[in-house]
This record gives structure tokens, C-alpha cells and sequence, in this order.
């Protein structure tokens, strides 16, 4: 699918032809950008950019704090060796979703337009941590070998896609353990990012009590937040990860957005 591959400093990135890229996508937590080729086989008019966030993929770990600035500065490394004019859509995923919201905010001349699923909603105020623990269910699927590492996928989701479960798992062994041994800094609050946010904002979401994280109440203060054009929607029978889960309605919210934007 991606038939360029290069580095900028310490981050992998990948794009579909040599033409500059339209859009950028930025994962989640424990994904690599090798997670968001089952999509983007479904759209194959659209010249992308996936980069994968440090300490995931063939990305490197700097020796420093892990906080979202960071990753805001590491896409804009990467969109800024190469950039279009009017900017690029950006499209993220939970981490990557925090990220891409963090970028909009402060780098409006890098950034069009903005997609994000479901991001995490961002704390009272940012915190330092001395360290955070690698999550357990992380560590017990990255024992496995891959064929049991997607037999975990397929048994923990059985409604996805087949082609989802082998990127997936792959990510997993890619993830670098010595990031859990570094500061972290948590999220500034979503709502908050949305009042320095001007190019227009597509929130996805699913069903908290399927494991998203965004509340259809929880959308409403961000759009009630939002310093440009917002849009909310809400894709039922979708947990976190909403691209995954409802693939078809996903990419017609994407594609329409898109179409528009690019």
C-alpha cells in the first residue's frame, strides 16, 4: 500500500505515491501507521502520509518526557520537510486524534482541516508523571508470537475485518517498552484545544459503553468550544476504535469530509 518510505530525525513515515500527500494519518496508542492500510485500500484516490508516533513502529524513542507536544512537533517535523500549500488534512486515532488536535491548534499553517476519533477527552490539567506502568494487556499480547497474537485480535474483536487483525498485531511487538520507563505528561483538556482550533473539526465517535471515549455530551461542550466550523458524529454499535468496528460508516463520514476539504 504505501510504496515510499523514508525517516525525518527519529520518526518512520510512509506515503502512498511521490506526489505530496493530501492527508496525514496519525495512530493510537500501540498502533503503528501500517494499522491504517485496511482504509486507506478503500480509498484509493487519496495521496496519504501515515507516520509512526516515536516509541512505536520503526520510529525511535528520544530520551525525554513523553507528552502531546511532543508528538504535535514530531508531525509537524515531518509535514514541514515537505509542505502543501493551504496545508493538510490531518486524520487521528486516539493518540494520534490528541495529537492531530494539538497540531490544528498550533500549527494552522500546517492544517486545513481536522479529523479526530475518538481522542481522549484531556484532564482537568496537565500532570507530570514520573512514569507510567506498561498496560497488562499490552504486555500479555506482546509474550505472544504473531499467529496467537492475531488469534487474541480475532477473539477480542471478532466483528473486524480480517485485514485489521495482522497490522494490529504486528504494532504490538513494535511497541518500544522503554517508553513506559519515561516522564509522562497527560493531555491539556479537548475542550480546551477546541477554542484555539479555527480550521474545521470532524469528531467520530462511538458508544462508551462499547469503550469509546467521547459521550455524545461530551461532543456537544466541543462543539459548544469550538473557535471554527465543528462536526460531531456518532457512529452506534462502535467502541474506540470506530474505523475498525463500523468500517463502511467510518469511511462515508471520511470520504464526505474529504471530498470537501482536501
Amino acid at each position: 500500500m504505501f510504496s515510499v518510505r523514508g525517516r525525518t530525525a527519529h520518526l518512520a513515515w510512509y506515503r502512498t505515491d511521490e506526489a505530496a500527500a493530501e492527508v496525514a494519518f496519525l495512530h493510537g496508542f500501540s498502533d503503528s501507521a501500517q494499522c491504517w492500510e485496511p482504509l486507506l485500500r478503500e480509498m484509493p484516490g487519496v495521496r496519504a502520509l501515515a507516520i509512526d508516533a516515536r516509541g512505536h513502529g520503526e520510529s525511535g524513542l528520544p530520551d525525554e518526557p513523553v507528552r502531546y507536544d511532543a508528538h504535535r512537533d514530531d508531525a509537524a517535523l515531518v509535514l514541514s520537510s515537505r509542505p502543501r500549500d493551504g496545508g493538510i488534512v490531518v486524520v487521528g486515532h486516539s493518540m494520534g486524534a490528541m495529537a492531530a488536535a494539538y497540531l490544528a491548534a498550533a500549527r494552522p499553517d500546517l492544517v486545513r482541516a481536522v479529523v479526530l476519533e475518538d481522542p481522549p477527552t484531556g484532564t482537568p490539567g496537565d500532570r507530570q508523571h514520573e512514569s507510567r506502568s506498561e498496560p497488562t494487556w499490552l504486555a500479555a499480547v506482546r509474550a505472544l508470537d504473531l499467529p496467537s497474537r492475531v488469534a487474541q485480535g480475532r477473539s477480542n474483536d471478532p466483528d473486524w475485518a480480517d485485514d485489521e487483525l495482522e497490522p494490529w498485531a504486528v504494532s504490538k511487538a513494535q511497541v518500544n517498552p522503554q517508553m513506559f520507563d519515561l516522564p509522562y505528561q497527560d493531555p491539556a483538556p479537548l475542550t480546551e484545544l477546541m477554542t484555539e482550533i479555527t480550521c474545521p473539526v470532524l469528531l467520530i465517535h462511538g458508544d462508551t459503553e462499547r469503550g469509546a471515549l467521547i459521550s455524545t455530551e461530551f461532543a456537544d461542550r466541543c462543539a459548544e468550544a469550538a473557535a471554527g466550523e465543528f462536526r460531531a458524529v456518532h457512529i452506534a454499535g462502535a467502541g474506540h476504535s470506530v474505523r475498525r468496528d463500523k468500517r463502511p460508516q467510518y469511511l462515508a463520514e471520511l470520504t464526505t469530509f474529504l471530498d470537501r476539504y482536501r
